[in-house]
């Protein structure tokens, strides 16, 4: 694709001008993302598909985006060819489903490089260590003790080269836990620590959802540190929710239905009542490897 290699430096705005709240009405986010006019600014290297670095316009206003072609996906063994741009947008709904708002929003549209999914650019917060003075504290770490600390989860024990090994931990955080059950929901393949994007609001998104849904179990994640723990009264109430949202003939279902496959969606109603039944996180199957490689 002939793009730029580089990111212009210049920076933008998120959505809109709103002096009052800083942000505008979902469907005014998704109306701009879906039929506003895409530009291309560069391409984000290092991703195993295309991830193109937009600005997408409409009646005045203008955000930044990004924008991943279905021509631009690799083959995988394991799910259909060209699917993983709907798979996104199908985990934007089901993060909306759940009132959390865990995904930036996200669209299934046309762009200069034929239909892709087009997602609303979130402007990180830098993350410190332990001792750092970044905006935002770090959600993993490698810690050398035998067990996490106040406020940490551990994950696994990782080696870290010269026969030294370290705790793999994640902090205690209600947004980590919140995602935690969306992942568990959506059966997320690929949860690494460079999709979690803290905001300058406080929010945390995750992003990067493309092998999600999968019928068969796929979960990996770096979010493991509740694994068999209850579930929140919030979570409780949350999959609840969803059970009824996923019946035959909702209006989710029937979005859900563009997006993924009948099977999935059966597996996807699967998970939830799986939750539901145990009230719990769900631990590593050991069919599948639970951690996502590389974790960054």
């Amino acid at each position: 694709m002939p793009a730029p290699e580089r990111i212009p430096s210049r920076s933008l705005t998120g959505v809109g001008t709103d002096t009052d709240t800083g942000t505008r009405a979902d469907a005014d986010r998704l109306a701009l993302l879906a039929e506003g006019g895409l530009t291309v600014l560069g391409q984000i290297r290092g991703a195993s598909n295309a991830v193109l670095y937009c600005t997408v316009a409409r009646d005045g206003e203008e955000a930044t985006c990004v924008y991943k072609p279905v021509a631009g996906e690799q083959p995988l063994w394991d799910f259909p060819d060209g699917t993983l741009a709907r798979r996104e947008v199908a985990a934007y709904e089901l993060s909306e489903a759940t009132g959390w708002g865990l995904v930036p929003p996200t669209v299934l549209r046309d762009g200069p490089y034929g239909e892709g999914m087009c997602q609303l650019w979130i402007d990180a917060v830098p993350q410190g260590d332990e001792d750092g003075e970044a905006d935002e504290p770090p959600l993993l770490a490698l810690v050398e003790d035998e067990e996490p600390g106040e406020g940490w989860k551990a994950v696994v024990r990782a080696e870290v080269g010269e026969g030294r090994t370290a705790l793999l931990v994640h902090a205690d955080d209600p947004r980590l836990r919140r995602l935690a059950v969306l992942d568990a929901v959506i059966n997320n393949g690929d949860r690494k620590g460079g999709h979690l994007l803290p905001a300058p609001d406080g929010r945390l998104y995750g992003i990067d959802h493309g092998v999600t849904f999968n019928a068969d179990d796929k979960l990996r994640t770096l979010l493991w540190g509740w694994a068999g723990e209850p579930l929140t009264a919030e979570a409780v109430e949350v999959v609840d929710r969803l059970g009824t949202e996923l019946a035959p003939g909702t209006p989710l279902v029937t979005r859900l239905a563009e997006l993924i496959t009948a099977a999935e969606i059966e597996a996807l109603r699967g998970r939830v009542e799986g939750l539901r039944a145990s009230g719990r996180h769900p631990e590593p199957s050991g069919e599948w490897p639970s951690i996502p490689w590389p974790p960054v």
